[in-house]
């Protein structure tokens, strides 16, 4: 049980690609995102629908080898504990002054490099997502690292973590609370299925570089 295999797909893999689930007094399946619950534990491949899977195919059961009762909403549960995580690391790399709002900060730290990544509120406008991208593509040009960006929350969810309302563009900037923010988004972004958007614009990039380069 302790084999670090998801108990889906049958794959090793690092702790970090996977959820630790246990089974909790009640019987319970329990998600142990930091991995120091005790007991026996079993692992999921860290993306919603291979717990979602686990849960409806019968998967905890046959792992556990005892019955176990699975809540109906597993995996928004563990969404919400991701969710979370990243908003609460947010808050105190807000504090610690990492963290960059508005769209003219975060434009200059993009450009500057200070930024190792990139927060849009789900309201962003079209707009101004893409003068921010612009700025992010303009960075790897020159150079400088591609800085992810993702829409993972809502205006309002945005503004209560970083201490503000209208927090519609962020910044997260190099530091130790800056990485560990980034590290959260990444599980939660792959969790919820990967930002097709971000992934579409490094292609774009890495396109343009490659006609450049037949170009010359």
């Amino acid at each position: 049980m302790n084999d670090r295999t998801c108990i889906v797909t049958r794959k090793h893999a690092e702790p970090d690609d996977l959820i630790r689930f246990v089974v909790g007094p009640d019987s319970a399946v329990v998600p142990d995102l930091k991995r120091t619950l005790p007991g026996r534990g079993c692992w999921v491949s860290a993306e919603r629908l291979y717990v979602d899977k686990a849960a409806a195919k019968g998967h905890f059961a046959r792992a556990f080898k005892r019955q176990v009762v699975v809540p109906p909403d597993l995996g928004a549960m563990v969404d919400a504990l991701l969710a979370k995580a990243v908003l609460g690391s947010l808050g105190l790399a807000r504090k610690a002054g990492m963290v960059a709002l508005g769209a003219a900060k975060v434009d200059g730290a993009v450009r500057s490099g200070k930024a190792i990544a990139v927060l849009h509120a789900a309201e962003a406008s079209e707009d101004g997502v893409r003068k921010i991208s612009q700025a992010r593509r303009a960075t790897v040009h020159l150079g400088g690292p591609a800085i992810p960006a993702y829409k993972l929350f809502a205006e309002a969810e945005l503004g209560l973590a970083l201490g503000g309302a209208n927090v519609i563009h962020a910044a997260v900037l190099a530091s130790d609370a800056g990485r560990a923010v980034l590290k959260r988004m990444v599980a939660l972004d792959r969790y919820r299925g990967g930002s097709l958007d971000d992934l579409a614009m490094l292609a774009a990039v890495a396109g343009e570089d490659d006609a450049a380069e037949d170009v010359e």
